[in-house]
Parts: structure tokens; C-alpha cells; sequence
């Protein structure tokens, strides 16, 4: 099955909830010739007759995580597949992708307790068989990485309703995913071991310091020129400091 993303060469900012991805993504717009895709949120807050899926996850976990997780995955690959249609680049940048949420969030509520065994069961059964057929390889991933206190900080700020019950302790455990994933490569499929990792170290606020965006900008940059290029995954991993 051929869709135009198969064309276009994707990179995925990674991050916790509050790592600043949405804002980090707005100043990588003005800066390079790429299609950014952001996450469906209000798609998620305003399903049919106007009902907050995202609002009813985090109120009822238990019995919206299943429903939730799903819905995102499927809606996010039909965001990129929007967007893609329309491009006029040969690159996306993506906020968040299917695999944060199935090596992260997905995984965190089974762990949890949150979804059943059964309900991540059929999860990872849609899971496989919507990236086998539906999503592109993706070239690399950019983390964003902050502390899970960091994180908090930053969620209380931008107070967005949806969050006002979400706890530390769940920032921590979706930290430790993160950290699993992207950095131990743990428990992940064959396909994504050799998929390149930058590491940006976010604790540190960068919206309103041109400098340290600028230089952040063309390591960016130099991350997609070497990975595009075909170079060997390790070279492609740095770590850099905001």
C-alpha cells in the first residue's frame, strides 16, 4: 500500500507531557523547510457531539485508557496522512508519534493497571498491524528531555483543564518509558534499534533565548542532513544542552 508519506522522510519530537514539544516545534517552522505536524489534540478534546475523549481518559483512566490510546494512535496517522497530501516538502516533523504511544503510554496503563490484559492484547494486535500497513519507518527521533519535576512545572503553567489530576508520580513513570525507548532501546521492535536518537537536555526554558534556539536549530538540522545522508545510526546520536 503506497501512501504519500512514503515519499517524505519524518522525524519524531519525542518528550514527556510538558517537555515543551509544541513550543520547540513552532520555532523548528520558522527556521527549517519542513512540514510540521502537530498533535490532534483538539480532535481529541471534541469527538462526536463535541465529547472530551481527552478529558474523560484522565478523570476515568481505567475505563476510557483503552478507548483513549487507540483513538490517538489511529487519529495521529491519520493527521500525518492529511498532512502529507498537502505537502510541498520532502519532510515532516512530527510532535509525538504511534511509537511514544505504544512504548510509553499505552504500556504505561497496562503496567498500571489501567487497561486489562486482554484490552493491550488487542491493542498491540491494531498497534502492528496499522504500522505494517499505514506508517512509514520514520528517519530519526528527537527527544526532548526533562526532569519529571521540570515537566510538572511546566504542566501546571500552561494549566490546560484536561491536566489538573494528572499527579507527579505519573510524569515519572512516563519519564521512565521514555528513557527506555529511546535511550535503552528496551523492548522494542527489531525495525526501530537502528532509528537515530538527538538528545536535547530541555530542562532549561529556550523560548525566549534566540542563541541557544538558534544553535539548537542546526543541530537539528545537522541531525536530519546525517541521517538523510544514510550515515551510520551512531554517528547521528548527540546529546545537546538547552
Amino acid at each position: 500500500m503506497v501512501h504519500k508519506t512514503s515519499f517524505l522522510k519524518s522525524f519524531m519530537v519525542e518528550g514527556n507531557i510538558g517537555a515543551g514539544k509544541s513550543t520547540f516545534l513552532r520555532l523548528i517552522e520558522e527556521h527549517l523547510p519542513a512540514q510540521i505536524v502537530y498533535e490532534p489534540v483538539d480532535q481529541w478534546q471534541r469527538v462526536a457531539a463535541g465529547e472530551n475523549l481527552l478529558d474523560r481518559f484522565y478523570k476515568d483512566t481505567k475505563r476510557w485508557a483503552y478507548t483513549f490510546q487507540s483513538y490517538a494512535f489511529i487519529t495521529r496517522v491519520m493527521e500525518q496522512q492529511k498532512k502529507a497530501s498537502v505537502s510541498v516538502h520532502g519532510l515532516q516533523i512530527l510532535e509525538r508519534s504511534v511509537y511514544s504511544d505504544r512504548y510509553c503510554f499505552a504500556k504505561n496503563c497496562f503496567e498500571m493497571g489501567t487497561m486489562s490484559p486482554l484490552e493491550w492484547s488487542l491493542y498491540q494486535e491494531w498497534f502492528d498491524w496499522l504500522i505494517e500497513n499505514y506508517v512509514q519507518k520514520p528517519s530519526g527521533f528527537i527527544y526532548l528531555r526533562t526532569s519529571p519535576e521540570k515537566s510538572f512545572e511546566r504542566l501546571k503553567k500552561r494549566a490546560r483543564s484536561e491536566e489538573k489530576v494528572v499527579p507527579l508520580e505519573y510524569l515519572t513513570l512516563l519519564h521512565d518509558k521514555h528513557e527506555q525507548w529511546l535511550l535503552g532501546k528496551e523492548g522494542i521492535a527489531k525495525s526501530l534499534i537502528d532509528v537515530p536518537v538527538l538528545v536535547i537536555e530541555a530542562d532549561q526554558e529556550f523560548e525566549n533565548y534566540s542563541d541557544q534556539m538558534e544553535a539548537h536549530v542546526a543541530k537539528v538540522a545537522e541531525f536530519i542532513e546525517v541521517t538523510t545522508l544514510g550515515l551510520p545510526a551512531h554517528s547521528a546520536i548527540k546529546s545537546t544542552s538547552l
